[in-house]
Formats: structure tokens, C-alpha cells, sequence
């Protein structure tokens, strides 16, 4: 019997989509384990193997194998979502022209997020898995600087330098710290909330992203007291 060599390209690259394809599922499986166990337990105390087998992979090296060192995990399920908060922020940001106010910049900075997190659902684990990396002081460097290389935050950050009261240099960074801080883990206890079925502040999404809103404008409209 002759194989013709049309047939067996065609087989090979069949071969390889399926190899390809079931390459993409375990690293989506992946990432859906990794970002739950990281909310729910911290991200010290969850190891490769324990993710790996969450995700359904007997092989203990599945971690390693398909994203290498930990910090890179942690960068592939910022990108994950990153896309959609993006989108939202393009076209929040689409919508302000010169006589928008402070209070619509610093909407861009929070309702993308608020939102993505509305649309995911609940359980969801993505605003916990954010405030976990944020209390790790290697991961917090890595979380702010994939916010940092967003064109649309850049454009965000810009647009509030052009509204904000003169501040001394550490005054200015320390509150930037305290607005990240302020957005990441009030949005992580609300989703815990929903989580466990406890009370929360505001009834909806919304509704906390304008609470989030009014108290970072009052954070930056604060005097400084003087030394």
C-alpha cells in the first residue's frame, strides 16, 4: 500500500492542531486553577503540583512546563483579563473631552475593572487574586507595571495630571499607592462577599465603582497638612 505524501502532510498537520489545541486547553485549565487557588489561599502557600493537579494535570512539571517561574504565571492571568478591562477603558475614554471633570477621569480608572468583574460572574476570583498579588512586594511590582505599560491607563494618568492640585512628589506617589490599594481591595472584599453570601456596601457593581469614584476624588482633593 502507498501513502501518498498530500495525505501524510495532511495527517501531520492535523496531528499538530490537536497537539496545539489540547496545549491551549491545559494552559486555560491552568490559569483558571491557578487564579482561584492564589484568591482563595495567598499566593505563598499554593504551590505547582497543588495547581497542577486542581487543573486536572497528573503530570506534577504541567506549571513549569507550559509558563516557567511563577512571576510569569502571575503575568499570563493579568493578560488574561487585561483585553476586555482595556476595551471598556478605550471607550470610556473615547467618551471625555476637555470639559470632562476629575471625577470622570478617575471613573476610567475604576469602572473597567468593576465592570469586567460584574460581567465574570460570581464565583468569580479575579479581584481576590489581584488584592494576594498586591500584598506580595515582588508580585505588587510586577502587577503595577503591567498596569503601567497599558496605553489606555497611560492615557488615564495623563489626562488626571492635567486636573489634579499641585502636590509635593511623595505626597503624589503615596496617594497614587493608596488609590491602587483603595480600588484593588475593596473590590476583592466585595467579591469575597458575593462569595460567602455576606452583606455588602452597595447593591451592585456600580454602585461600588461610584462609592470607589467619590472617595479617590476626595483623596487627591485632600490638603496637605504641612510638616
Amino acid at each position: 500500500m502507498t501513502i501518498e505524501s498530500g495525505d501524510t502532510a495532511q495527517d501531520g498537520s492535523a496531528a499538530s492542531a490537536a497537539v496545539t489545541e489540547r496545549s491551549a486547553e491545559t494552559r486555560e485549565a491552568i490559569l483558571t486553577a491557578a487564579e482561584r487557588l492564589f484568591a482563595e489561599r495567598g499566593m505563598s502557600p499554593v504551590s505547582n503540583r497543588q495547581i497542577g493537579a486542581a487543573a486536572g494535570q497528573a503530570n506534577n512539571s504541567a506549571v513549569g512546563y507550559h509558563f516557567g517561574s511563577r512571576t510569569e504565571l502571575v503575568v499570563a492571568i493579568l493578560r488574561r483579563h487585561a483585553a476586555p478591562i482595556e476595551r471598556r477603558r478605550a471607550a470610556m475614554l473615547a467618551g471625555l473631552d476637555t470639559t470632562s471633570q476629575l471625577h470622570d477621569w478617575i471613573r476610567c480608572l475604576v469602572q473597567p475593572l468593576t465592570d469586567h468583574l460584574a460581567d465574570l460572574g460570581h464565583p468569580s476570583w479575579y479581584a481576590r487574586f489581584l488584592a494576594q498579588a498586591d500584598i506580595e512586594p515582588a508580585l505588587r511590582r510586577v502587577m503595577v507595571d503591567n498596569a503601567a505599560a497599558s496605553p489606555t491607563m497611560g492615557q488615564v494618568v495623563d489626562g488626571l495630571c492635567q486636573l489634579l492640585p499641585a502636590l509635593p512628589e511623595h505626597v503624589h506617589a503615596e496617594r497614587g499607592a493608596m488609590s491602587r490599594q483603595l480600588i484593588v481591595h475593596t473590590c476583592a472584599e466585595r467579591e469575597r462577599a458575593l462569595h460567602e453570601g455576606g452583606p455588602t456596601a452597595h447593591p451592585t457593581w456600580q454602585a461600588t465603582a461610584t462609592g470607589l469614584v467619590d472617595a479617590i476624588v476626595g483623596l487627591w482633593l485632600t490638603p496637605v497638612t504641612p510638616a
